[in-house]
């Protein structure tokens, strides 16, 4: 028995031991081993329900239900009755990418670290003022720093469908990156589960059982509109990548295909065409 699970047991609260993310983005691997696949991520400030324990790992739930095995050091395992992290008021990162700093300054100190789009802060309340507009956050880990008021929001707002495929193309570009769920890099699935998020819906997080949710119908015989999700694989039981239809033959996805990037691509490329199996439309 690890020192770890010896101290959660004692705490009385491993059925529903939370944990918090103290990485800008924590990989999450099939199994307890750097040398494993990563299956997913866990952003920066994310509250994690732990599932089990290694030696030096943790295996933790996201709030998509997503498991994965979590090196312990990029987790802050939260005391019994502790609340979670932003748990009340927060801000959410809107830039592409946000600089944490020391101190109210981009200029006396490097930053303290890089957070991802969508990464959630918990603001002290405290702010300066200098031309540039500064909020102080306490970060996950306890300590505190400080984040240009442009870089965030205060609240979370529902995009219609016509700003999500707007909000999509501020991403074209970034890398593709397998198991990835943050604007450090994203996955098919991954990208557009967060752009159906940003949209006020969740998804699965894997591709193929995003086809298959409830929330959808299927789109027979007729061509898509834009917000539809294209699903590609060698049979229709077989999916293995996914898209967004944004109109005029033209679906925006993350794909490693020639270009590991974010990017538009045509319905009318052959080595799409091909591969289209499901057309899924909210119901």
């Amino acid at each position: 028995m690890t020192a770890l699970l010896f101290a959660l047991l004692m705490s009385g609260c491993v059925s529903t031991q939370m944990a918090v993310v103290v990485k800008p983005v924590a990989d999450m691997y099939s199994r307890p081993s750097l040398d494993a696949d990563v299956v997913s991520q866990a952003l920066y400030g994310s509250n994690v329900a732990v599932q089990e324990t290694g030696e030096g790992w943790l295996k933790i739930q996201t709030g998509d239900e997503y498991s994965g095995w979590v090196p312990v050091e990029h987790l802050r395992v939260l005391a019994c009755g502790e609340r979670r992290y932003a748990s009340s008021a927060s801000i959410q990162v809107e830039s592409l990418f946000a600089h944490i700093y020391h101190e109210p300054s981009v200029t006396k100190r490097r930053p303290m670290l890089t957070v991802a789009f969508e990464t959630r802060l918990e603001p002290t309340g405290s702010r300066f003022k200098d031309g540039e507009r500064w909020i102080e956050v306490r970060l996950p880990d306890s300590t505190r720093g400080w984040i240009q008021e442009g870089d965030v929001t205060a609240g979370t707002r529902v995009l219609s469908m016509a700003e999500t495929i707007q909000l999509a193309r501020r991403f074209i570009g970034l890398p593709y990156t397998w198991g990835g769920t943050s604007s450090f890099g994203y996955d098919c699935s991954g990208f557009v589960q967060m752009l159906y998020r940003k949209h006020g819906v969740s998804l699965p997080r894997d591709s193929r059982p995003q086809a298959r949710w409830k929330g959808f119908v299927a789109v027979e015989g007729g061509e898509p509109v834009a917000g539809d999700l294209l699903y590609f694989g060698s049979a229709p039981e077989k999916i293995t990548h996914t898209g967004m239809y944004i109109g005029d033959g033209q679906f925006i996805h993350a794909t490693a295909h020639e270009k590991p990037v974010i990017q538009i691509s045509r319905l009318t490329d052959p080595h799409w065409s091909q591969l289209l199996v499901a057309i899924r439309r909210l119901k």
